[in-house]
Parts: structure tokens; C-alpha cells; sequence
């Protein structure tokens, strides 16, 4: 920008022109072509999260078959889809476009002080590709829903008789949807930074997201040909990874787990950001070590790529082989290690405020610490042999996927929500909500680590009677879970129709997209922004009028061209 400028300040309730986005047009096609980024990501969240809806059905359908030993409410047959589509909805259609679709894809603009993402019509045709890989996918349910598990492993899922094909071209599709969102994360982080937002004065969560962005570029790729290689395996007999015909089913693993290991991190990585973001703000301190953090988030994003053997130690790779991949599964525990302890040394001496948000950090920081330290056992080459293929690899996938991911999603929906959508929610059944979704999860995963510490098979439709308390626990903690996320969806529709208005910053948050409406105007800002410190609560004060957190110097974000526009 320019020099010669002058700051021209104007507060945004009063200098805010025109309604706001959610009013600005009319229809179900102003929705559906709209290139607003606010507008795509809250169609990203409506669809995501009915997703998540069934994927959640899915597994409590799953939990109930278990309560018993043999039949229960289904057939082995059933079960066997049951269980994959659970895990294809969660992991397709839910928890890899999740938090950068439907979070990302609002706030990121917004923390850039920019009016839109760099390529507004790359984030629409990503939205439609998102919709049209969903809509094959449930259709390949109508059509035989597959029971190959959500990885589609070689030779199984090129013999079934389910719809192998259909399902996995719509994930191909989904991956255009992820690239696409990447891609346009990439140039925006690149090209509409505001003046004074050097890369170490991006807030953290945009740090996260470019992380993950590369990933996704780089990786979803290598996802797209696999899928196209099972689909030919099938409908020409190409014979790729069919030994009868010179192909090898290790191959498809290997292909399979070097883009699903990276996308364990697309998952996690943007997670991590919000957590950065929420944990500053309810702490009332500037974020501690934000270099380690940022540059943690980059380390993260390259060890992704060097790991993906870990989840073939029993596979028949050499011994040389495995020791190289079990070090590097436990160097990526460093960067994130590093993060844990920037947090809790954020919250050390914090003026800390346990509002629904902070409640879903806490939450977070037990979970995914859990999670963590439970990999190593399973990064160790001695002890991922007796544990490979059992309930404690399940319960480690979820203590990271689910307390970490989906957790952070919360708190993230939760923060963003009142900017989102002008009204506050009720912060008493927000608390009453996180704590039975962190009540639930414990009893529902935890019991997993026991059964698969003592043989208990994952898939399995039957099991011993010595395992029966335990999978009835879990079946218990499933409908605990189930019932917090009813009272949120609750409590969240409440909002909308008669939540009280929202200010425009009720958390006291420092960065730019605290600094406009609730909810934001359509093209986000009235005047141009200057990046400065996202993370310095001290610039902001409380104003008992409005109860608002306001800047101490309105004029130090404000930037307009001398005499106004």
C-alpha cells in the first residue's frame, strides 16, 4: 500500500453500509452462486455437519449391535457397512473439509483484514464439487452400500460385490474439493495480507491453515490415483494389485497410506490453530512462543509426508525399513509437544475464563494429549505387533480425530458463532453440553484402550463374554455423546431465532475479524486494515456499554486513503 495514508476512523456498528451478508440477496440461488466466502462456508458448515449427523447415526447403530455378543439389532452383513460408512462419512465428508471449509473458509479472509479469498469462484466451484462427491456417495449407499471399511483395502475391495465404485468415485470428487480449497487458501495467504501483517504477524490459525493447505495440494493427488487405479482394478481387470495378474495388494497400502497419513494432519493441523486462537484470548495473555508455534505447524506438515509406513509394521517391509519409520512417527511428536507446552505456558498465571469455548480447549488439551502419548505405543515396533488391528488402535485414532479434530471444531464453532451470526448462544447448556460430550467420549474410547490392550479385534461383529461389560460401557458412552450433541444442536437453533444480539468482540479477541459487524457486512470491511500483534489483549478494553471488547486506538487498525474515499 501506499504511504501518504491517513487513518480515518470510523466505528463499524455506525460506518457499516447496507445489510449484512446473510440478508443481502434473496432465494435459494442467491445461496447456491453466491461468491460471498461467508456464505460458501456456511453452506460448507450445513452440509458438513448434517454429515456428521448421519455419520454419528451410523456409529451408534454400530455401538448398539455391541452390546450384546452375536445379533443384536443387525446382521454381521450389515455391521460390516454399518461400521464403513461410518468411518467413510466421518472421515470424507466430515472431518478432512470440516474446520477449513466451514471455519476456515469465514474467518480466514477476515483475520486477512480482505474483503474475499483470492479465487472467490475457485471457492464456490469447490463447494460444488464438495455437494457432488457427497450426493455419489449416498448414492453408492442406495445402490450397495460398501462393507470393505473406509480404506477400501486391495484384494477385498476389488472382489466385493458392494458399490466399491460409486463410493470411491465420489471421494475422488471430494478430493477436487479439497485441492481446490487449498489452492485458494495458498494465494490468498500470499497475495491479500494487509499492509504491516508481516508472515510473523499472521495470527495462528492462518498459520495452521497454509500448513494444511500444502498438504493438501501436494497429497490429495496421490488419493485421486489410487482411487482411479481401485476403479480400474475392477472395471478393466488391469490387475495392479491383484497377484493373479502380476500386481501386489501391499502396493495399494502403500499408496493409500501416503496420502492418509498427510491427511491425518489436513485433520489435526487446523485444529491445532484454533486451539492457539482460543487459548490466548480465554487466558487474557498474548500467546506464548508464537515462532515455535507457527514454525511447528510447518514441521508438522513435512514430517506428514515421511511417515506413512508406520501403518504397515506387520505388513512383511524389512526391519530397516520399519526402525526408519517408527523414528520418524516419533519425531513428529516434537513440533506438537512443542505446541502442547506453548498453550499451557499461555495459560500459566492467565486470567483464565471458562466460557464454552475454553471448556472445548481443556477438553482438547486431556484428549489429545491421550492420544498422543497412546501413538507411541503404537509408533513402537514391539508393542504395535500385539496392538495392531485391535480396539487400541481404534481408540487412539478417535482420542486424536475426535478429541482433537472435532473438539477444536466445537470450540471453533462456538467462538466464531456470535461473529458467524450475530446472537449469542446459552452459555449454561453450552457447559452442560461439553460436559457430556467429554463424559461420554472418556466412557465411550477409553473402555477401547482396555479390549484392545487385552486382544480384542476392531471389526469384529462378535466377541468373547469377557469383553461384554466393556462394550456395553462404551455402548453407554456413545449415548451420553449422542445426547450432548443433541443439546447443542438445541441450544444452537435457539440462538438463531431469539439468541440474544451479539457484540461485535464478546470474547475480547485482537484479531481483525473481531473488528467487524456481527454479522459481518458483505464485503467484511468499511475501510482498509493494518495488520498488527493478533495476540495483544492489552490494545483492547471492555466497554460496559456495549459489552464489547474495544481498541484502546481505534485508528492504529483503520486505513483509508487522506480525505476518505
Amino acid at each position: 500500500m501506499a504511504e501518504g495514508h491517513s487513518a480515518v476512523v470510523t466505528p463499524m456498528s455506525e460506518g457499516a453500509s447496507g445489510d449484512n451478508y446473510l440478508t443481502t440477496g434473496k432465494g435459494v440461488l442467491s445461496w447456491l452462486f453466491t461468491l460471498d466466502h461467508k456464505r460458501i462456508s456456511v453452506m460448507y458448515m450445513v452440509a458438513i455437519l448434517s454429515s456428521f449427523l448421519f455419520g454419528g447415526m451410523f456409529a451408534l447403530l454400530v455401538r448398539t449391535e455391541m452390546l450384546t455378543p452375536g445379533a443384536t439389532i443387525m446382521t454381521a452383513d450389515t455391521f460390516n457397512k454399518m461400521f464403513t460408512l461410518h468411518g467413510v462419512v466421518m472421515i470424507f465428508l466430515f472431518i478432512i473439509p470440516g474446520i477449513p471449509a466451514a471455519l476456515g473458509n469465514f474467518v480466514l479472509p477476515l483475520m486477512l483484514g480482505a474483503k474475499d479469498v483470492a479465487l472467490p469462484r475457485l471457492n464456490l466451484l469447490g463447494f460444488w464439487c464438495w455437494l457432488t462427491g457427497a450426493t455419489v456417495c449416498m448414492v453408492s449407499i442406495v445402490v450397495g452400500a460398501v462393507d470393505t471399511g473406509w480404506t477400501f483395502y486391495a484384494p477385498y475391495s476389488t472382489t466385493t460385490g458392494t458399490a466399491v465404485v460409486s463410493m470411491t468415485l465420489g471421494a475422488l470428487i471430494l478430493g477436487f474439493s479439497s485441492i481446490l480449497t487449498g489452492l485458494n487458501f495458498i494465494v490468498t495467504i500470499h497475495t491479500m495480507r494487509p499492509e504491516g501483517m508481516t508472515w510473523f504477524k499472521m495470527p495462528l490459525f492462518v498459520w495452521s491453515l497454509y500448513s494444511t493447505a500444502i498438504i493438501q495440494v501436494l497429497a490429495t493427488p496421490v488419493l485421486g490415483i489410487t482411487l482411479l487405479l481401485l476403479i480400474a482394478e475392477r472395471t478393466l481387470g488391469v490387475g495392479i494389485f491383484d497377484p493373479a495378474l502380476g500386481g501386489d495388494p501391499v502396493l495399494y497400502q502403500h499408496f493409500f497410506w501416503f496420502y492418509s497419513h498427510p491427511a491425518v494432519y489436513i485433520m489435526i493441523l487446523p485444529a491445532m490453530g484454533i486451539i492457539s486462537e482460543l487459548v490466548s484470548v480465554f487466558s487474557g495473555k498474548h500467546i506464548f512462543g508464537y515462532k515455535f508455534i507457527a514454525w511447528s505447524s510447518v514441521a508438522i506438515a513435512v514430517f506428514s509426508f515421511l511417515g506413512w509406513g508406520h501403518h504397515m509394521f506387520t505388513s512383511g517391509q524389512s526391519p530397516l525399513v520399519n526402525v526408519i519409520f517408527s523414528a520418524l512417527v516419533f519425531g513428529v511428536a516434537i513440533p506438537s509437544s512443542l505446541m502442547v507446552f506453548n498453550w499451557l505456558a499461555t495459560m500459566y498465571k492467565g486470567a483464565i475464563s471458562l466460557a464454552a469455548p475454553m471448556l472445548y480447549v481443556l477438553a482438547f488439551l486431556f484428549l489429545f494429549s491421550i492420544g498422543g502419548l497412546t501413538g507411541l505405543f503404537l509408533g513402537a515396533l514391539s508393542t504395535n505387533i500385539h496392538l495392531h488391528d485391535t480396539y487400541f488402535a481404534v481408540a487412539h485414532f478417535h482420542y486424536l480425530m475426535f478429541g482433537g479434530t472435532v473438539i477444536a471444531f466445537l470450540g471453533g464453532i462456538h467462538y466464531w458463532w456470535p461473529k458467524m451470526f450475530g446472537r449469542m448462544y446459552s452459555e449454561f447448556w453450552a457447559r452442560i453440553s461439553a460436559a457430556l460430550i467429554f463424559v461420554g467420549f472418556n466412557l465411550t474410547f477409553f473402555t477401547l484402550f482396555v479390549m484392545g490392550s487385552h486382544g480384542m479385534p476392531r471389526r469384529y461383529y462378535n466377541y468373547l463374554e469377557v469383553f461384554k461389560p466393556y462394550q456395553q460401557a462404551s455402548t453407554v458412552g456413545s449415548y451420553l455423546l449422542g445426547l450432548g450433541f443433541m443439546i447443542m444442536a438445541y441450544y444452537l437453533a435457539q440462538s438463531l431465532l431469539k439468541g440474544e444480539k451479539a457484540p461485535e468482540n464478546p470474547w475480547g479477541g485482537a484479531s481483525l475479524e473481531w473488528e467487524t459487524a456481527s454479522p459481518p457486512i458483505s464485503r467484511n470491511f468499511e475501510h482498509e486494515m493494518i495488520g498488527l500483534d493478533p495476540y495483544d489483549i492489552n490494545a483492547l478494553e471492555l466497554s460496559s456499554d456495549s459489552g464489547s471488547y474495544i481498541r484502546k486506538d481505534p485508528s492504529s487498525i483503520l486505513l483509508t486513503q487522506a480525505g476518505g474515499e
